[in-house]
């Protein structure tokens, strides 16, 4: 089963949700991988603390043009969607941070000056936290393009019976990456305004996903109810609820799991991997 953990917005404590629900999956005896698809910002293994054993480098592939052949006929910049490849005068530039990696202007030149090479964007590092199979994408700072990483990562994660794939915040296309060929979604918000309208935009991104999904409200107590309205008039599944509690914070500045350091919060996670398994069930027999 692969479970996705996402938000509508950044700091809403999903890498908290993502790694406490992996924590408490393994102690339970299930055969755990939690994959940080955060890759602009992977920062599960500061809770999870893994000994890495692999590391493999990320690349695409980019054009490379053979100015004694090409001809400077503009077919391969007027075939490129993304504006990474112009034809300047005697001379073609390629913006490698632009490119996409489609092949789209090799296939269109007519003179067959275009070839590629492959040009590292990333990295994906795999190992072991305890029992839980580890799986970590970084982008390299100033890249754009982060889902080869995204599914350069998920290709990496180990095939276990519980998939935690930790997704990136937002609503845009390195979300979708993460959220493709997920069997659940796991939306945590807080409840605020801000909370409430980044979740209704996540919301409409799973449902156009036809994705099943539940929410999670995280620092209970801090804001106003709206999120809950929200989900009642919706009728959607509320999985759990995490109240506002100082020592949540205190365990998570010192890169703690809560679960393991404030055992009463052991039984909240319990409930809310109780509830995905319920519910990712009902939805597939749907």
């Amino acid at each position: 089963m692969k479970i996705a953990v996402a938000s509508g917005k950044g700091g809403t404590g999903k890498t908290m949700v993502a790694t406490n629900l992996a924590w408490v999956a393994a102690r339970r005896g299930l055969d755990v991988a939690y994959v940080d698809c955060d890759v602009e910002e992977p920062n599960g293994r500061i809770f999870l603390r893994p000994s890495i054993s692999h590391t493999d480098v990320v690349t695409v592939q980019i054009p490379q043009v053979d100015e004694a052949v090409c001809t400077h006929c503009r077919e391969c910049s007027e075939v490129c969607q993304f504006g990474a490849i112009a034809c300047l005068g005697k001379g073609v530039v390629v913006f490698a941070e632009l490119c996409h990696g489609c092949g789209g202007c090799s296939l269109a030149c007519p003179a067959e000056a275009i070839s590629e090479v492959s040009r590292g964007i990333g990295s994906v590092t795999t190992g072991r936290a305890g029992s839980i199979h580890f799986a970590q994408g970084t982008l390299n700072v100033g890249e754009a393009q982060s889902p080869p990483v995204i599914r350069a990562v998920k290709a990496a994660a180990a095939p276990a019976e519980l998939v935690i794939r930790d997704a990136p915040p937002g609503t845009s296309c390195p979300v979708i990456e993460t959220l493709r060929d997920c069997d659940f979604v796991v939306l945590v918000t807080e409840p605020t305004p801000f909370g409430r309208h980044d979740l209704i935009l996540m919301v409409e991104t799973v449902r156009t996903m036809k994705l099943p999904f539940g929410v999670v409200i995280n620092r209970a107590g801090l804001g106003d109810s709206g999120v809950q309205r929200f989900c009642q008039d919706e009728g959607i599944r509320l999985l759990a609820v995490i109240r506002d509690d100082r020592g949540i914070a205190e365990a998570y500045s010192r890169g703690e799991l809560m679960a393991q350091s404030l055992p009463a919060y052991e039984r909240v996670f319990v409930g809310l991997l109780e509830a995905v398994t319920r519910e990712a069930t009902l939805a597939e027999c749907a």
